[in-house]
């Protein structure tokens, strides 16, 4: 067992710790190492492979390598591109320590690196170690496996977990020390306060379903080296229930206490939710202009007078015109029922056109809608 306190929380930004076993092979061929460095606290996480000694000697040299290279990196370099070059600078490495001692041919090594700084973290991975974001108790990114059978998940072919207990779970595409030119993929990610970084090797991720595996580490029943430790001898005890050579399994787990710089992104959740708020907002506006609309326009009559006209305006919003009151006579005809005013009487019968019932128009009518 080798559970080791990573950083403290005096700076009130994060606290870690890690732990690396033999499970039940005869040679732990992982590696963990960390810094605090002038672009942020650093973990990594390497697997070796390789016969006799070669496998220990890979993972050593990859992180060795990873950290004094960033350590070493400019402020003035993109923090990206300063992980990049450290995992590239510790492949090159790998290779010209097998060139010299022919030994260690065909030696190689996965490389996981974690690097915390008060804007951002930055997450870089090759080959089939992970590392994890979880916030709650879910994940919120994972690296993906550079490996045979997660090239055929990618494909839709076969599940995660078909892959995690495929028998070819253990063929890498991708690993340091096999060619002069490696490709790494890094992110940026930003980071809530209680958020957790998992690093771990395929010993960990590999020995149980990752719903499993993610309710283990977002546990908060126990102190944070107290939960590595559990993890690790969960994973350990099981291996030896099911009769031993099981894997080195190795992970450090990095706990921030604050939030980063840089602002989380909308989760999905988040942004239908908010859609769907403003559709039934929307909705809701529509069916009340309607309904008031209506009403106004059903119930209101003006009522005709000798001299004025009053206008009602129509409502098509939450805002209704003041009623006016015009200056000029309704000009919707005299009246018919009786004589026309200030006319003598005469001897022809009077008109028989009936008088309308059609109701003013409404004038200087404004509507407002929001």
């Amino acid at each position: 067992m080798d559970i080791k306190q990573l950083h403290t929380s005096t700076d009130k930004q994060l606290i870690a710790f890690a732990e690396s076993r033999i499970g039940g092979r005869s040679e732990n061929q992982d590696s963990f190492h960390h810094a605090y460095t002038p672009h942020g606290f650093l973990v990594t996480v390497c697997d070796g492979m390789g016969g006799g000694p070669s496998g220990r000697t890979a993972s050593t040299i990859a992180v060795k390598e990873i950290v004094d290279a960033i350590s070493e990196a400019p402020d003035e370099e993109a923090t990206a591109n300063i992980v990049i070059k450290a995992v590239r600078r510790a492949n090159m490495a790998i290779i010209d320590a097998a060139t010299e001692n022919p030994k260690l041919r065909g030696m190689g090594s996965t490389a996981t690196v974690l690097l915390v700084g008060e804007r951002s973290a930055f997450i870089a991975h090759v080959g089939d170690s992970r590392v994890y974001q979880l916030r709650g108790h879910r994940k919120v990114f994972r690296t993906f496996d550079h490996s045979m059978v997660f090239e055929l998940v990618s494909q839709g072919v076969i599940t995660e977990e078909q892959a995690r207990l495929s028998a070819q779970s253990n063929i890498i595409t991708r690993a340091l020390g096999i060619q002069p030119d490696v490709e790494v993929d890094v992110k940026e990610v930003p980071y809530l306060k209680g958020d957790r970084f998992l690093l771990c090797t395929d010993g960990i991720h590999g020995a149980l379903p990752e719903a499993e595996l993610i309710q283990l580490a977002t546990s908060r029943k126990s102190v944070l080296g107290a939960l590595v430790d559990d993890i690790a001898t969960r994973i350990d005890n099981a291996g030896r229930l099911a009769g031993g050579g099981h894997d080195n399994l190795t992970l450090a787990i990095v706990e921030t206490l604050a939030n980063s710089k840089l602002k989380p992104a909308m989760s999905k959740e988040t942004r239908l939710t908010m859609l769907a708020l403003a559709i039934v907002a929307v909705l809701s506006i529509t069916i009340n202009i309607l309904l008031l609309t209506g009403v106004v326009g059903t119930d209101k009559q003006a009522a005709p007078t000798d001299t004025t006209a009053t206008a009602t305006p129509t409502t098509t919003g939450d805002k209704v015109a003041a009623t006016q009151t015009a200056d000029k006579p309704a000009t919707n005809g005299p009246a018919t029922n009786g004589p026309a005013a200030d006319k003598p009487a005469t001897d022809k019968p009077a008109t028989d056109k009936p008088a309308t019932d059609k109701p003013a128009a409404a004038t200087d009518a404004s509507s407002s809608s929001h």
